[in-house]
């Protein structure tokens, strides 16, 4: 029996006729004799003893209604105070992105999310482990990447760029870097996955792609500390544009070939929002997701 049911055999009880819960449920009186009938079917049991002039609960009807009555109760409050939680901007959010986005682009945000929602909590855990959000008990997830795998629901949060930059005090030292090609003259620093240390490919005005075999002496695991490696002068490194923005307006970094788009794996790559379920979003967690699209969205 679902929840509708048990609430009109209960309701025929508390009125003690079919008419009665017929004309307070706005149905026909008919119509609820069958209902019940049908619970009592499914049940295995007569819950009401019906005559000509007597309506009355059976014994096993008694027992039934004593025990489903509160047990509706209890469901209905349950259901009221869950609506009322996800109603309300309090609590706490969790919300897991990398190590290198969460640190660049996330933390900045900190201090006008609390403005903004001061009666929110953020737990906020910087990984590059892809971790289970519901396992995890994962509110939000940013992801990075050409796409994103699982049953999960996700929007696109921004379009990643990858640049090859380099520190100036290397370019001054280093051997010439005009073209892709000159790459095999210097160790590149190198990203710990698949392609980013092996190749990068190059593509100028949407034209063939051509792919550049990399080496260097550095294969590091983490974006920030291959960024601080270039930073320091330890030679080209390919790192997306959300990371390097600033050191290339500043000067820190200098975009070595800003006329080829660039990539490791698939031109066609972003950062995107990504968390378990799209029914029952609580307000807290809509309202992150809106935040973090107006402030990182493209």
């Amino acid at each position: 029996m679902d929840t509708e049911t048990i609430r009109l055999v209960l309701d025929v009880s508390r009125s003690g006729s079919f008419a009665a819960a017929a004309r307070a449920h706005g149905l026909d009186p008919s119509s609820v004799s069958r209902t019940v009938s049908q619970a009592e079917r499914e049940l295995g049991i007569r819950i009401f003893q019906r005559t000509t002039r007597n309506f009355s609960p059976t014994e096993a009807g008694e027992r039934l209604l004593e025990r489903l009555g509160p047990l509706l109760d209890e469901f209905d409050r349950t259901r009221a105070d869950i609506r009322s939680e996800q109603s309300q901007l309090n609590g706490m959010v969790r919300l897991t992105a990398s190590v290198a986005y969460g640190h660049t682009c996330i933390l900045p945000l900190l201090e006008k999310f609390r403005e903004d929602f001061p009666e929110l909590r953020l737990e906020l855990i910087l990984t590059d482990d892809k971790l289970d959000l519901v396992r995890e008990r994962i509110d939000i997830a940013v992801r990075l990447g050409p796409f994103v795998e699982g049953d999960v629901i996700c929007s696109k949060l921004c379009g990643t760029q990858y640049r090859v930059c380099a520190s100036p005090a290397y370019l001054a030292r280093a051997p010439a870097l005009k073209k892709p090609a000159d790459l095999t003259n210097h160790a590149a620093l190198l990203f710990a996955l698949g392609g980013f240390r092996t190749r990068w490919m190059f593509k100028r005005d949407n034209k063939r792609i051509t792919e550049i075999s990399v080496e260097g002496s550095f294969i590091i695991s983490n974006a920030l500390s291959l960024h601080a490696a270039a930073r320091s002068g330890l030679g080209p490194v390919l790192l997306a544009d959300w990371l390097i923005g600033d050191d290339i307006e500043q000067g820190r970094l200098i975009d070595v070939f800003p006329d080829y788009d660039v990539t490791a794996t698939t031109f066609e790559t972003a950062a995107w929002i990504v968390y378990p379920s799209r029914s029952y979003v609580p307000a807290r967690v809509r309202k992150t997701i809106d935040f973090l699209r107006m402030q990182l969205g493209a």
